[in-house]
């Protein structure tokens, strides 16, 4: 209403007021402010790390820490540059890859300790331990080394020793021999480290049947308990990848193959030495003929009470 209009009104008591009727307008909240890209991670990024894990828990539980990162890369389907920033060392990569194991070894000497009988408890943990360490060759790589500046680590594998090394004591009061020294359970994860079998089932098999030898020489009083089945094992072959031997459709590597190719060397060996050898004495007969047959040359001088001047 404009101010000349108000003028004009008549203002007295017998003047009615009227109000206006005022709404009440609500004004919706203002939305919270969205995220920046940089606060959490992307969708793809989580995946390219995800795939990173699950290619190195395979390469190392198929070939050990040894595996080179650029190799790594390459199964997970990510260049290097990613790999790196995700993980920029292997140890980093290693100490993430294995955090399940780590968990996994916890809750078998923690069942261990838990055990009311000491011996059964010792029995278990050597059990699941080595088929543990079977199963993953890297794991127990990584679990000897104790990477000095992954710290969650090294105090999981401290805790994991300590632990162990409290159902070992425990088990001395009952079967375990008073001897024995935790070098010598680090000694036997070494050798149970070193198994190479045909596949994966069958060195398990063999660490399941190495576990049981391994109880029987720590007992105090060894019995003469049955072993495990025998598993079909093959050595360490001293080949490069993609260099590896015939093999016979039985998955075997094929031994008259072998045979014919050492043959073959040792023949070549053999021309070679004989062929030297005739062609030293040829020219010591020759020396000898030429001696004899040629005028101009002096006879050899005699010695002896029969010499002639």
């Amino acid at each position: 209403m404009s101010a000349a209009l108000l003028r004009d009104l008549p203002v007295g008591a017998d003047t009615p007021v009227r109000l206006a009727t005022v709404g009440v307008v609500t004004v919706p909240p203002s939305p919270a402010p969205s995220p920046s890209p940089s606060a959490s991670p992307r969708s793809d990024a989580l995946d390219n790390r995800a795939r990173i894990l699950d290619a190195a828990r395979a390469v190392f539980a198929a070939d050990g820490l040894g595996v080179p990162m650029r190799e790594i890369a390459r199964r997970a389907g990510v260049g290097p540059a990613t790999l790196y920033r995700h993980f920029p060392t292997k140890e980093a990569l290693a100490t993430e890859a294995f955090a399940g194991q780590l968990r996994t070894c916890r809750d078998v000497v923690d069942e261990g300790l838990a055990d009311p009988d000491p011996w059964h408890g010792f029995s278990l943990l050597i059990e699941k331990i080595y088929e543990l360490h079977a199963r993953d060759r890297g794991f127990t790589a990584a679990f000897m080394a104790a990477y000095a500046d992954a710290v969650d680590f090294a105090a999981e594998r401290e805790y994991t020793v300590r632990a162990a090394a409290e159902v070992a004591r425990r088990a001395q009061a009952a079967w375990l021999r008073a001897d024995f020294v935790m070098d010598d359970l680090i000694l036997m994860l070494m050798a149970n480290s070193g198994i190479h079998a045909a596949s994966p089932a069958a060195r398990v098999a063999a660490s399941r049947r190495f576990a049981a030898l391994t109880l029987q020489a720590f007992r105090a009083a060894p019995e003469a308990a049955p072993l495990p089945p025998v598993p079909r094992l093959r050595p360490r072959a001293p080949f490069p990848a993609g260099a590896r031997p015939a093999r016979t459709e039985r998955g075997g590597t094929d031994a008259r193959t072998d045979a014919g190719t050492d043959s073959r060397a040792d023949a070549r060996t053999d021309a070679g030495t004989d062929s030297r050898a005739d062609a030293r004495t040829d020219a010591r007969i020759d020396s000898r003929t030429d001696a004899r047959t040629d005028p101009g040359r002096s006879e050899p001088r005699r010695t002896g009470s029969g010499s002639r001047p």
